[in-house]
């Protein structure tokens, strides 16, 4: 039986690497994490989604996995993690495990067969081709690095697909042996107690088993539509759903991209029997070119507008369900994309966070958005960033091509999951307090000001302001099942929505400008609101107690007022 707790959580994304180090050697690790179990208490998250931290080669920093049933020695032990499952079970946490189904390390054993021999029971596990006629690779699909997707092996004398690094082989997930090890996978940890899974890139691993050419020209002809969304894709996950997921009380959240209403709708209505909701990534790359993720490009509220449109009334309302993030460890931090960094930091890092409150869908929380943590400004040289696309990307743009280093290194800068990994700020002591060793990422500069500690102080701090909304939204349900309506919908500066359910009713206003924003509300609308009380704001002090016909909003301001419907018993 689904259940909708999962519908009514907060979620928050812990990078372990980067949350706590307890040993010195610059690594958050199991220890540090347990040791700021109450912090999550304090904050009032209910669930913890805990990245990668299986045995792995780090190429992609634990997504790579060599062993799915083991922990990373650099981490802590198997002891240590069920110590952390028990000490977040203690305080009514959640902990969700983040698995990766598409591809394995090159170093897993399952790999190393597969290469041995073509008659190896493993072979098949992967996807394997022969030559084109030319001798060349099968196609001309390019990996997510910009490289070539096939990778010859001599010894067997074919081709090897990876949609991503090399040392990154992908599964072949139409054999069915290769099915039934990852169920056992699955299996293996609910049975220590887990609630569920994240499940990295799912709906890549059912491909076109044809693997024809791309007609894309562009830096990424990564193979899409026949690497999207597969042709047994709902087969893969309902055999997932029958023979795992439904014989444990648990939920899934499915990473996934280039998927479109319908698609989300059948991978998360109930009765599909398939997802309990998957990552509404558009957002968050609102401000990416199309032919090329690191070039930026501007975007409005228009854009943000028909985004949350799709999601909010195309998917919520007929019964599919999703979770909201604005960034994660694969984008840049939401206040550098959607906010201010400087004057307005703390205020647009508020009003972030009403609007992935206050809108349909679970909220996902990326460590260190809750203290309004931004871009780190001294990660300039090519040597400064540690993720492998960004390496990629630098080789094959100006090393391969000769594109200009400076234009090349400008979108870096701007574009790096680096930002989303330098490590969390507890206080204003060496390394903000994440270790006393040398931090493997650099720590951002404005620690002194920007930390924990300082916010605890800090009644006004964006800490304290995700506090409230977190219990806001476990006091009001129409924060998390209510209609969505948009309001003011030509304004450049205002996004505007209503919330309601038969008991209340809320208007949100958010002024996504830097400069003053003036609105006004339709007659028919400010019949029905005007006299709504004031329910919060991102800017302290005192606030007009009564929604009027019009007002104006401070930069990056954002505004909730209430109504109570007719008729309702509150």
């Amino acid at each position: 039986m689904y259940q909708t707790y999962w519908k009514e959580s907060v979620i928050y994304e812990v990078y372990l690497r980067s949350f706590k180090d307890s040993d010195g050697d610059g690594i958050g690790d199991l220890n540090g994490l347990i040791s700021k179990a109450d912090y999550f208490s304090e904050l009032g998250v209910d669930t913890i989604w805990l990245s990668p931290v299986y045995v792995s080669p780090n190429v992609d920093n634990g997504y790579d996995i060599k062993d799915y049933c083991a922990i990373q020695h650099e981490y802590g032990t198997m002891e240590q993690w069920e110590q952390l499952l028990d000490e977040l079970h203690k305080r009514n946490i959640r902990l969700i495990m983040d698995l990766v189904l598409n591809h394995t390390s090159d170093e897993h054993p399952w790999f190393v067969e597969a290469k041995s021999s073509r008659y190896s029971r493993y072979r098949d596990f992967y996807i394997w081709r022969p030559a084109a006629a030319d001798g060349g690779p099968p196609n001309n699909w390019t990996s997510y690095l910009g490289k070539p997707a096939w990778t010859y092996d001599e010894e067997s004398g074919e081709y090897y697909l990876h949609l991503y690094n090399a040392k990154q082989p992908d599964l072949n997930w139409d054999n069915p042996e290769l099915r039934a090890e990852m169920h056992k996978i699955m299996t293996f940890w609910l049975n220590k107690g887990i609630d569920g899974f994240r499940m990295d890139a799912i709906n890549s691993i059912s491909r076109d088993q044809r693997f024809p050419d791309t007609d894309k020209t562009k830096l990424q002809a990564n193979g899409e539509p026949y690497t999207k969304n597969g042709p047994r894709i709902h087969e893969f996950l309902r055999e997932m759903n029958d023979k795992v997921f439904s014989r444990y009380e648990i939920f899934t959240a499915g990473e996934t991209s280039k998927v479109n209403e319908d698609d989300v709708l059948m991978y998360t209505k109930p009765e599909r029997r398939e997802l309990s909701m998957v990552l509404s990534a558009e957002a968050s790359k609102l401000a990416d070119c199309e032919e090329d993720q690191w070039q930026s490009k501007e975007w409005g509220l228009d854009d943000l507008r028909e985004v949350m449109k799709m999601w909010q009334k195309d998917v919520g309302e007929p019964g599919g369900w999703f979770g909201l993030y604005l960034s994660n460890h694969d984008q840049p931090r939401m206040v550098a994309t959607f906010g201010d960094q400087g004057q307005y930091r703390a205020e647009s890092a508020k009003l972030l966070a009403i609007l992935l409150h206050t809108l349909k869908g679970t909220p996902f929380i990326l460590q260190g958005e809750e203290l309004g943590m931004t871009n780190h400004p001294g990660l300039i040289r090519i040597e400064d960033f540690n993720e492998q696309q960004a390496h990629s990307y630098y080789n094959v743009m100006v090393k391969e091509r000769g594109e200009p280093e400076e234009l090349i290194m400008e979108r870096i800068r701007q574009k790096s999951r680096d930002h989303a990994r330098t490590p969390m700020q507890w206080d204003d002591s060496t390394n903000a307090g994440f270790t006393d060793g040398q931090p493997w990422l650099p720590v951002h500069p404005d620690y002194k000001e920007v930390n924990l500690k300082a916010q605890l102080e800090d009644p006004d701090s964006v800490f304290h302001f995700y506090k409230k909304l977190i219990r806001l939204r476990k006091e009001h349900p129409v924060m998390v099942y209510g209609d969505f309506d948009l309001m003011l919908e030509d304004h450049q500066q205002i996004f505007a929505y209503t919330r309601h359910d038969e008991a209340e009713e809320w208007l949100v206003l958010l002024n996504f400008s830097n400069e003053e924003a003036h609105w006004k509300l339709p007659e028919l609308e400010a019949e029905r609101l005007m006299g709504a009380d004031f329910l919060f704001g991102n800017y302290p002090g005192e606030i007009e107690p009564k929604c009027h016909r019009q007002g104006t909003l401070r930069p990056y301001e954002g505004l909730v007022y209430r109504r109570y419907q007719e008729n309702s018993t509150d």
